[in-house]
């Protein structure tokens, strides 16, 4: 009896292992199995170290490669909907572009120039043309009693003082003399200082405009500044754009209308400068070097 049952036990390292018997699957490893300091580890263990097929883990890397790769399309821009989105940038920035090469000129602006601060006003102009006109008097007055003392119509005492009163006269109208008593500048004086302004202003106009014209081409600029499509100015954008605006501003009210022009032109330029900068940092970080090429040099 003995014998037997000592037959009958199986030994302690067959029991730990798997056993293979007909007509059935073979029995599942303990993962602990083995000799605990062996070092040892499963073939299935040692391919995933969560469990799981060890050709799960190698059927994900060409996923993750596709991802990266579907990530630096996106980013540079690859796509069909990436391109037309680039060429109308490209579009955009060229023709912000052509505007500020267009309307640089409006930074060189002369607002004191233009502006006209020390003209003379309706009020001291009438004042100098009445002194003026007392002093043509008072002069035609004397000359008509110092002839009529030639022709004896009265007595010579009377035609010699009318005489002197003459030289006198005449002499209080010469500039340098008549400095000597007031600063009021004459109506001679005023007529120049405004004649001087016109053509100052006429200069630096001239200078703006160029041969090609400004305020015409800054017409495109409105959609910065509304207030450049105002009719008041269609005159003066059809002038330029004929190249004959400067003969035509005759009066000091046709500068300042250009003068306000070119204060609106230049707001709007400083908007359009801001956007043009944002527009050109959005392209560059996709990565649209095409679109951020430098600007076409100045003919």
């Amino acid at each position: 009896m003995a014998q037997t049952q000592m037959i009958a036990e199986p030994p302690p390292q067959a029991a730990q292992g798997a056993v293979l018997r007909p007509g059935r699957a073979a029995d599942e490893v303990p993962v602990n199995s083995g000799a605990p300091n062996s070092g040892e580890v499963s073939p299935v263990a040692a391919g995933t170290g969560t469990g799981r097929p060890a050709d799960a883990g190698v059927s994900q890397v060409p996923d993750a490669a596709g991802e990266d790769e579907g990530e630096g399309q996106a980013e540079t821009g690859d796509g069909p909907e990436s391109g037309q989105a680039r060429k109308q940038a490209e579009s955009r920035l060229r023709q912000l572009r052509l505007m500020l090469r267009q309307c640089d000129r409006v930074l060189l602006l002369d607002f004191e120039l233009l502006a006209m601060s020390d003209w003379p006003d309706n009020y001291t102009l009438a004042v100098a043309r009445r002194f003026r006109d007392l002093w043509l008097f008072g002069a035609l007055v004397s000359a008509s009693v110092f002839l009529s003392g030639l022709t004896g119509f009265v007595p010579a005492w009377l035609a010699g003082g009318g005489f002197g009163a003459f030289v006198i006269i005449l002499l209080l109208g010469i500039p340098p003399v008549r400095r000597l008593y007031t600063s009021t500048p004459s109506y001679l004086d005023l007529v120049l200082t405004r004649q001087r302004m016109l053509r100052d202003a006429w200069r630096h106009i001239a200078h703006l405009e160029g041969k090609d014209g400004l305020i015409w081409q800054c017409a495109r600029m409105a959609e910065f500044n509304p207030a450049l499509a105002n009719t008041r100015f269609s005159e003066l954008l059809r002038l330029s754009e004929q190249h004959i605006l400067v003969r035509n501003l005759t009066r000091r009210e046709h500068v300042r209308l250009y003068l306000i022009y070119l204060l609106e032109a230049e707001k709007a330029y400083e908007r359009l400068q801001k956007v043009f900068l944002e527009e050109n940092q959005k392209a560059l970080d996709r990565g649209w070097r095409n679109a951020v090429a430098t600007p076409e040099p100045r003919a």
